[in-house]
């Protein structure tokens, strides 16, 4: 009887062991901070948008607990020409660069438009082989795609 308690205590404890190791490997295997990707290409959700991206930061406890990435083409990516933006567009769009918030423009759009990310406000980087294809790009490095 004594052996077989024994036995039984072994094989708890491994078990125990085995699980815990097994949490252990899930938990480092979470991300600490979640990755979001947002789709801009109409220009009448230009500020909605933008108040979407300001909520997700506030609603996680800051922009340290979130990537955001903005990914801009089609017709919104007028709304962000500094020689034209609106100024609560330009506020609050200098707030998210300094945030992290990665602005992308899609070169393509960039083309048509006939601007350069220089003519673009602060913090945008041209997306030289197009916004849809960095969408994907996020997408297959695990972050969620929102498009509102």
């Amino acid at each position: 009887m004594h052996r077989r308690n024994l036995f039984q205590a072994a094989f708890v404890s491994l078990g125990a062991a085995f699980a815990t190791a097994a949490v252990s490997r899930a938990q480092a295997a979470t991300p600490d901070k979640s990755k979001v990707v947002y789709h801009l290409n109409d220009s009448d959700k230009v500020l909605f948008v933008i108040g979407n991206i300001e909520n997700h930061i506030e609603g996680v406890g800051g922009p340290d607990k979130v990537t955001i990435a903005l990914v801009v083409h089609g017709p919104a990516l007028r709304s962000f020409h500094a020689a034209t933006a609106n100024p609560d567009i330009k506020t609050r769009l200098a707030t998210f660069a300094k945030s992290g918030v990665e602005l992308g423009a899609c070169g393509n759009t960039m083309k048509s438009q006939k601007v350069t990310v220089s003519d673009l406000l602060p913090g945008f980087v041209s997306l030289e082989k197009g916004g849809v294809v960095r969408i994907a790009e996020l997408q297959g490095q695990g972050y969620v795609y929102l498009r509102p």
